[in-house]
């Protein structure tokens, strides 16, 4: 089970790599909403996402690994690749041919390979479990793997230090890792602060499995806008984490997603994408929350597409 140490003994690790990132506020939108909202602005991070803590605190504990492999949509191929450069090795991202031509080639601007040859959602990480013994690569999980759940708790650690009494946090939801990370840490320091993680309603695998009590996996890759929360099933890691200290999920359609990308976008002046969107989304539709909320900014890759 992850600890808070383990959390912070990441956050000393990554620290010489990583941003401490701000945290914004917007009267706007305070008055809009009706709550005293706190973004943590993680789209600020290296690369783009909080996808570099995790993805750092792993690939700085390996030993002389051969390269770095993994399996992602798009932010966490990018964490992946910047966190090669940083420790000196190749790295090769397995990424499905539908994913977002601009998540892709910043991956390859970081210095990886991208395979994208027959790959779905579905078939990934059956692909990587492949390259990975060709190759000998050490793999780097997205999300169920305890050292990447460590350094995404980093971001808990500074968010707490940054804003006094906070009385909730809405986290995107895909596997769980960064909803594992911040709960951890929230719940261990600040036990009385909500944690609060946010699906989109047709891809909402992880509400189901802690209402049931078990893993729930969706049969098919989810149709949504939030491209960063595409997973079938969260981590065998992460699912306990989940079970002891997220308090609930919530469920937002992807025009709410796309209204609070936009919203959040017009109100903070920040380039956000439409997964940091989803995190907002349970204030547009008027769910009972608590009065001061931290509303975590996951990621910030995204083109307007008539940039693109």
């Amino acid at each position: 089970m992850l600890t808070l140490d383990d959390i912070q003994c990441a956050a000393r690790r990554i620290a010489p790599y990583i941003h401490q990132t701000p945290v914004f506020s917007s009267r706007g939108l305070n008055a809009l909403l009706g709550k005293t909202l706190f973004f943590k602005a993680e789209h600020l991070q290296k690369t783009g996402s909080f996808k570099a803590r995790g993805a750092l605190n792993a690939a700085l504990q390996l030993k002389n690994p051969r390269g770095l492999i993994a399996v992602s949509s798009g932010n966490h191929a990018q964490g992946v690749a910047y966190a090669a450069q940083v420790i000196g090795v190749p790295a090769l991202v397995v990424m499905p041919e539908e994913a977002s031509p601009i998540k892709k080639a910043a991956t390859r601007a970081y210095g990886a390979k991208v395979f994208d040859q027959g790959v779905t959602v579905e078939n990934r990480e059956q692909v990587m479990q492949r390259l990975a013994e060709q190759t000998g690569y050490e793999v780097v999980h997205p999300f169920d793997d305890l050292r990447v759940m460590a350094g995404q708790g980093t971001q808990a650690l500074e968010l707490l230090e940054q804003v006094p009494e906070l009385e909730a946090v809405l986290v995107a939801v895909g596997g769980g890792g960064l909803i594992s990370g911040i709960a951890t840490a929230v719940k261990t320091l600040r036990p009385e602060c909500e944690v609060i993680g946010v699906e989109p309603e047709g891809a909402n695998d992880a509400q189901q499995s802690l209402r049931v009590g078990v893993r729930v996996k969706l049969t098919q890759a989810p149709q949504t806008v939030a491209d960063g929360v595409r997973t079938l099933v969260v981590g065998e890691k992460t699912f306990p984490v989940m079970q002891k200290h997220v308090d609930r999920i919530l469920t937002v359609p992807d025009e709410v997603t796309l209204q609070a990308q936009r919203l959040m976008m017009q109100r903070l002046k920040q380039v956000v994408e439409p997964t940091a969107g989803l995190a907002l989304g349970p204030l547009l539709m008027r769910y009972e929350l608590p009065e001061r909320i931290a509303v975590i900014i996951c990621g910030g890759n995204w083109v307007p597409s008539a940039c693109r």
